[in-house]
């Protein structure tokens, strides 16, 4: 279930190079803080950013499945592996 709550990372503004890092750094946080499903944000506008976040999270161990947000396609929610 997403809520307010559910940790969000934001990627607005930021650049191709840093989006690895940025989503690596965030799911281990969060997998250290066993919260089960968290959110990335990356846009809807040229897609640049949610193909580099599917990438990353295509094949990382702390992922257990990851989709766009119907509501809000600039929205990737990931459920973490516990």
């Amino acid at each position: 279930m997403i809520s307010s709550k559910t940790p969000h990372l934001d990627l607005h503004g930021e650049i191709v190079n840093m989006v690895e890092v940025l989503v690596n750094e965030f799911l281990l946080d969060n997998y250290n803080l066993k919260q089960p499903v968290v959110v990335i944000i990356h846009g809807k506008s040229t897609n640049i950013l949610t193909k580099e976040v599917h990438r990353v999270l295509k094949n990382h161990k702390l992922v257990k499945t990851y989709k766009l947000n119907n509501w809000n396609l600039g929205e990737t929610i990931v459920e973490l592996n516990l």
